[in-house]
């Protein structure tokens, strides 16, 4: 069986993060691994706190899953501090990990910020250059490119000034700023856009860790980048379109939407 390993915050409420990323990669036919960064207390609603792993701590999280199982893709999101991205980067240098997909994630659903500013850069010069894919949304491809992106014209010029300066493709997600629910993908100097439709739906909590996690699921099963990315897109479709509608604000995916077995069904 295929193995991966997503390296992000847990989420208590279980819409992101962590869980959101176990959940993804299981039901695209992986085995999941974790490493945590930081534990998280939220709901649908917003963060209540946030308490980062040590440096220390992850080294040790990452060491024990490489030793034993490893993984055949690595998915990482949520890290908020310097020494915790150089402790990534130094360690999927170290085993020479391969199939790594980096979710930048700067801030939650809600609008909440989930990484130190001075951390940005450390994120983008230490794990971009490792990364097989990298996948900011329209604000994330912003902060990294140092442009304003506000058409599809705009998309193309910030992922190929991503993927040129890092060495790395980029999946660079349309949303509802610029379209329905279009996504660009830049690799190896061509353009290929994935197209989707808007899903009426305002539980998308986690769409963005979602992707990335079964990008990387699809990857480590053999899938090329492109095959990956649609999968993926079609698999985030489904979940968002089960319209599941749990807690009181911006509510998490259906993850299981596509499970058809006799442990799950219902009483």
């Amino acid at each position: 069986m295929k193995t991966a390993l997503t390296i992000a915050g847990s989420d208590s409420c279980g819409g992101a993060g962590i869980q959101a990323d176990i959940k993804t990669m299981t039901m695209n036919g992986v085995y999941a691994m974790s490493a945590i960064t930081a534990l998280t207390a939220q709901n649908t609603t917003g963060i209540r706190a946030i308490r980062e792993i040590s440096p220390e701590f992850l080294k040790e999280q990452l060491d024990a899953v490489f030793e034993d199982i490893f993984p055949d893709a690595v998915k990482v999101g949520m890290v908020s501090s310097e020494k915790l991205i150089c402790t990534i980067a130094d360690r999927l240098k170290y085993y020479k990990a391969s199939n790594v997909v980096i979710d930048p994630v700067m801030a939650s659903t809600g609008g909440s910020s989930l990484i130190k500013t001075g951390a940005i850069d450390t994120l983008i010069n230490e794990l971009f250059p490792i990364a097989a894919l990298v996948t900011p949304n329209i604000p994330e491809a912003e902060v990294i490119s140092e442009m304003t992106v506000e058409s599809t014209d705009d998309m193309i010029l910030a992922a190929k000034s991503i993927g040129n300066a890092y060495g790395c493709s980029v999946l660079l997600k349309g949303g509802h700023r610029i379209n329905d629910a279009n996504d660009l993908l830049y690799s190896n100097g061509e353009i290929y856009w994935f197209k989707g439709n808007r899903i009426d739906n305002p539980n998308t909590h986690g769409t963005g860790c979602t992707l990335s996690s079964a990008i990387a699921a699809n990857l480590a099963k053999g899938y090329c980048l492109k095959e990956s990315v649609q999968r993926a897109k079609e698999y985030i479709s489904g979940a968002i379109g089960a319209n599941l509608n749990l807690g009181k604000g911006l509510g998490p995916l259906k993850h299981n939407f596509d499970l058809v077995s006799y442990f799950s069904e219902e009483k």
